[in-house]
Formats: C-alpha cells, structure tokens, sequence
C-alpha cells in the first residue's frame, strides 16, 4: 500500500473527499483529501471508529458514492465517472459481503450464489457450474437446497462470499463481515477469506473496527479518522510502531498497550524529584520477540524490573508483542540502551513516584 504514485494499484483514492448536504445546507464532510493505493493481491483492512468514514470509503469503490473531490479508480477504471454501462462492468469487477448477509429469503443457497450470474445474463449451463465450484469452495457441500433461514450466522456468510465471487471479481469488499459473528465462527470467516486471497489472488479491502481482524488477515492497513486517513502501511510496521493517537488507542486492546488504571491515574509525564519508576513500553518483533530479555536485563546488568501489561502474539507470520515495564528511574536509560542494542524498540511512557 503505498501514495497515489502508485500506477499498478487494484484500488486507488487521490486527493478523494465527499460531502453530503447538512442541516440548513451546511455540507457535512464525511471524507477530506484521502490518498491511498492499495497493490493488487493485497489484503487491506481500513479501521476506524463508528462515523469515521471508512463505509463511505468502501462504498466510493463500486460506485454507490461518488466522490465530491478527486478520483477513485478500480484496475484502472475511473470509478466516479463511469455511468451505463462502463459503471456496470466496473461491479462485475468488485464483489461485496456484508454485516448482515443481504440474501434473499426466498431463494435457496445455489439460488443466492446464481443471482449476480443471473443478472449478468449468464446461460444456465455455466451458471450450474459455477454454482457448484462456488458452493464447494466455501464448504456448503450438502446445504445448496437450503433456505437462509435454516443456516446458521456462519453458513450465510459463506453464502453472501460465494455470491461475491460470483462474477469472478478482481477486487473483494468486506464491509463489517464478522461483525455480527462469534469469536469462532469469526476466525473460520477470516481463515476462508486469507485462502480466497492466496488461491484467487484476489484483493480484498475491508472496513472494520476491530483490531484484531486486522492483525489477523490484513497484510496493510490504514487508520481513518475524520475522513481522513491518519496512518496507513504494512500491517506488521504499524503494530509494532503507532505513531498516531487514534491507533495507539485501537491497539490497546489487542497489543498489551494498555496501563492499568491504578498505574495509568498516577503516571506523570516529567520525571519528578525523589525516587521514581520510570514506564517503558518495550516492542518485542521479529527474530527477538520470544527472547528472554528482561531476564537477561537482570542478569547481564542488574536491573530488575516490573512488568504491568503485555501480550506477546502473531501479526501474519510474524512474532510480536509488547511489554509495559517500569524499572528505577536512575536506571531507565540504561535498561533502554540495552534492550535496543538487543533489537527491541523502547518508548518512555512517563513516570510515578
């Protein structure tokens, strides 16, 4: 994922901005000057909280917004500007899931999965096949006569994503997929959509406020917060180094990043006079992130020190983790000096006496 110079990209937003007409004709301004590429074979996940933008985003990318400013295109094509026709061939090339599934009631699972190839005027014959790759693909094997009613919350997911694929897009929206999922069916979603990436190849961009969706199946990620984007990169760069508040805030709860309160109420952000702590977030990444290294910061240079959050886990293939540690202020700039010749990344939090 890279800036707008980006000239081979599935999905591209330059200098893009939407508004909507407001109370007493005061335009509301749901996105402001988004530039952001996204490489074909990517997985992109767009966070952001609740009226942050992301869904007007997503919605730029098919063509059910349109932007006010700037230019959003789709393996080339110029999304905003396309009408008729060209806006058409342009949705055979974007396939959609959504929150709450959208299918039809009363059509079977083969019925939901056939409508987009239906409408396409598609022949039968190739639809009947289609269908049944489509339905093997997503693990519906035995359930292509039921209705939505008789599946469970996973099993309609998987129907709206083989309906998506329908078409055989070249770019896959999700938009709040797992959302209305457990915490298991959830991670069995995601794992589908990580083999659709890798077998298809296909792009997939997905909005959601969840973190850990992201940590799980994004390879880039970008951070929307007033319609603008804040932080955007790899995914693993970003875990381990926010540089934005909005995102240090949404890794709290996923990264180790949060202080306990009784800690986080009483932390200053000068050293005082006196004996102190001082608060150290350590990021463990890469090769060092199982390392022993605050035992070894005992041993090797006698500091001993006291650990008050972390959490040590995978982004993609990659170990990570961080640790909120807090050591005797006197020493704090030794503790870090040596923690970051050993490769790990250290950032005074502040202090309590």
């Amino acid at each position: 994922m890279t800036g707008s110079t980006a000239t081979d990209a599935a999905i591209r937003f330059d200098g893009v901005g939407k508004a909507f007409a407001g109370p007493g004709g005061v335009p509301v301004h749901a996105l402001d000057a988004v530039t952001l590429a996204v490489e074909p074979g990517a997985i992109c996940g767009i966070i952001g909280r609740s009226g942050a933008g992301k869904s007007t985003l997503l919605r730029m990318v098919n063509g059910l917004e349109r932007p006010t400013t700037g230019t959003v295109t789709v393996a080339g094509h110029d999304v905003g500007r396309a009408r008729g026709a060209a806006l058409r061939r342009v949705r055979r090339e974007v396939g959609m899931i959504f929150q709450h599934f959208n299918l039809l009631a009363s059509r079977t699972v083969a019925g939901n999965i056939a409508l987009p190839l239906e409408i396409a005027g598609t022949p039968a014959g190739p639809i009947r096949a289609r269908v049944a790759d489509l339905i093997d693909r997503v693990g519906l094997r035995g359930l292509e006569g039921r209705y939505p009613a008789e599946l469970s919350g996973g099993q309609k997911q998987r129907v709206g994503i083989a309906r998506a694929l329908a078409t055989q897009p070249k770019v896959l929206l999700s938009d709040e997929a797992t959302s209305a999922l457990d915490p298991e069916t959830t991670q069995t979603v995601l794992r589908l959509l990580a083999d659709i990436n890798r077998d298809l190849g296909l792009t997939i961009l997905l909005i959601t406020h969840e973190m850990a969706v992201v940590r799980d199946i994004a390879s880039h990620m970008a951070v929307i917060e007033g319609g603008r984007i804040v932080e955007s990169g790899p995914t693993y760069d970003i875990f381990t180094n926010p540089t934005h508040p909005t995102t240090q805030s949404f890794l709290g709860g996923v990264t180790g990043l949060t202080l306990p309160g009784f800690i986080a109420g009483r932390m200053l952000e000068q050293r005082p006079d006196g004996p102190a702590q001082e608060i150290i977030r350590v990021t463990f990444a890469g090769a060092h992130a199982t390392d022993p290294m605050l035992s070894r910061l005992a041993v090797e240079q006698g500091i001993a020190s006291n650990i008050l959050a972390g959490a040590i886990e995978e982004v993609g293939p990659h170990p990570f983790g961080n640790l909120l540690i807090s050591v005797d202020a006197d020493r704090g700039a030794q503790a870090r000096a040596y923690l970051e010749r050993h490769g790990l990344l250290t950032k005074v939090l502040g202090y309590v006496r």
